[in-house]
């Protein structure tokens, strides 16, 4: 039978795919710097013979099954635990860039006229009480869609909406792996425009005033989209497996290391909302799974279970839908995060491949693992359709509560926190002036000067 998809498989590949596309508009700040970054990263890494090797061999072993199970028929239980294993290990550990901060005064390399740093994508506690509800209207409406539309046009509306997106989420991936052999001086050279709407007739809430339009990018952004382009072209006129998987890998990716749940209390309400919202979508109504049999996109990742057609020409696939990878994803690289931050691992010049003890990552990792053999055992033992956050939820959150138990840290886990406080955002805002530049004060006149 095929595994269906989570509940929230379509919520959040939109959600994050959309985050990904925004962020592709600012090249320059996402992939042509992350990749500085990485460069930097790995040559300092491999000068001190501190390249962790199972970050590299996660990114390895991602693309071996892809590329092996196109000609070899790996068992599609393997396959998919090694794969979900690999692309959790090496996006969580991607994701403690998101630990960096500039230099403050007095620190070492502290740039008075440097930009602002732009904010973390953090997820509120409103937030995470509401995504279930959101959830369940995005699901509902594309079940309705789907019944009385018909799946051609939703698909054909929805395949629209994922060429945007799935281009700015694959540049993201691909750019820096091109910065990495590209000259030096193609990756500092940055184009692009900037421009100011000063008014417009649309309410501040909805969008702010001055408008500051813009884009900023290097050749090597313009390779990686280039890139982007053709693989997602060639996805919606082939609609090939492989390249489906590509697309979602990506969105896995770039989800799970650019996003944070903010505290462990946020990502403690968000996986228990999503966990009875799994539960009656998929054992009370046929409407998850009617909706991940008839959407055909690039919202979840699939497994071959024969190398040879079917009599209707088509591959037996198994599916596991990016909800099942992203959102406990969320929650591992924040505990991985709290691992670094327990160890007091600098957070200025961050080296993901810097050694420290992992505790909750590694025991909540294991534990993931174990709750996706559960859900695949049930479902094939019954030969019924399983929400896998049923069992994954339990795993991570029980996992990570009781190694807190067992180390004497519960109250450090639930005061860590991400989130930006709002007094510090005001100050920042009021340190900087319109073009981003930091404002002095003069202290015998006490105005205030921009710079």
């Amino acid at each position: 039978p095929a595994l269906p998809s989570s509940a929230l498989h379509i919520t959040i590949s939109f959600s994050h795919a959309m985050s990904s596309y925004s962020d592709s508009i600012n090249m320059a700040d996402s992939s042509a710097t992350k990749a500085s970054s990485i460069a930097a990263t790995n040559a300092s890494s491999q000068g001190n013979g501190k390249m962790n090797m199972m970050i590299v061999g996660s990114y390895a072993l991602i693309v071996i099954l892809w590329g092996a199970c196109q000609v070899i028929l790996i068992p599609y239980v393997v396959n998919l635990l090694l794969l979900v294993t690999a692309i959790l290990y090496a996006a969580c550990h991607a994701s403690l860039e998101l630990r960096e901060e500039a230099p403050q005064q007095g620190d070492d390399g502290y740039d008075p006229n440097a930009a602002a740093a732009a904010p973390k994508e953090t997820l509120r506690t409103e937030d995470a009480y509401q995504f279930p509800l959101v959830g369940s209207m995005s699901l509902v409406s594309l079940y309705l869609a789907v019944k009385y539309l018909g799946p051609e046009l939703v698909n054909m509306l929805i395949g629209g909406y994922f060429g945007l997106v799935g281009v700015g989420a694959l540049t993201m991936c691909f750019a820096p792996m091109f910065a990495l052999v590209m000259p030096k001086s193609v990756n500092e050279k940055k184009l692009g425009w900037k421009f100011e709407i000063a008014t417009h007739p649309f309410p501040d809430w909805l969008i702010p005033q001055p408008l500051d339009l813009g884009m900023e990018f290097t050749a090597t952004d313009l390779v990686g989209f280039a890139a982007a382009a053709v693989v997602i072209a060639y996805y919606f006129q082939e609609r090939h497996w492989t390249l489906n998987n590509v697309i979602g890998i990506c969105f896995c990716l770039q989800g799970i290391e650019r996003f944070s749940l903010g505290t462990y209390k946020i990502g403690a309400i968000l996986l228990v909302g999503l966990f009875f919202y799994d539960i009656f979508w998929v054992f009370g109504t046929d409407v998850m799974v009617t909706v991940a049999k008839n959407l055909d996109g690039p919202i979840k990742i699939l497994f071959p279970r024969s190398l040879e057609p079917n009599d209707d020409g088509k591959l037996d696939l198994s599916l596991l839908g990016l909800g099942d990878i992203v959102i406990p994803g969320f929650f591992l690289s924040l505990l991985l995060r709290f691992d670094a931050h327990m160890a007091k691992m600098p957070t200025q010049n961050v080296d993901i491949h810097a050694p420290f003890p992992k505790p909750y990552f590694h025991s909540a990792l294991a534990a993931y693992v174990l709750g996706m053999c559960t859900t695949l055992f049930v479902m094939i033992q019954f030969n019924a359709a399983q929400p896998a956050l049923l069992y994954l939820v339990p795993a991570c959150l029980g996992s990570s509560f009781l190694c807190a138990t067992m180390r004497g840290e519960i109250a450090d886990l639930f005061a860590y926190s991400e989130e930006e406080d709002e007094e510090e955002e005001v100050a920042d805002a009021d340190a900087t002036g319109k073009d981003g530049a930091p404002i002095q004060t003069d202290a015998k006149e006490g105005s205030k000067k921009d710079n």
